[in-house]
């Protein structure tokens, strides 16, 4: 499988469709005019016309605990 325009990885665009074609599937109305009534194919034809924005959310990052402070030691001398 060629890999899609504007996507990362050919694994992002499944996943992507897929959470399109459940909205459609819960009655989200289809944002093309398409003769089929399938929710994938739906989701699929609206991903090739540009109609769903989509993005990466930002990954949280958890604070790191502070270390306690520690007295400097020497630095290893190579012998």
């Amino acid at each position: 499988m060629k890999l899609m325009t504007g996507f990362d990885s050919n694994y992002r665009y499944i996943l992507v469709a897929a959470r399109r074609a459940r909205q459609l599937q819960s009655g989200a109305q289809p944002t093309v005019e398409t003769a089929t009534k399938k929710s994938c194919r739906i989701a699929v034809e609206e991903l090739k016309a540009g109609n769903i924005a989509w993005y990466i959310p930002e990954k949280k990052t958890v604070a790191e605990p502070v270390a306690e402070e520690q007295p400097p030691q020497e630095p290893i001398a190579d012998a």
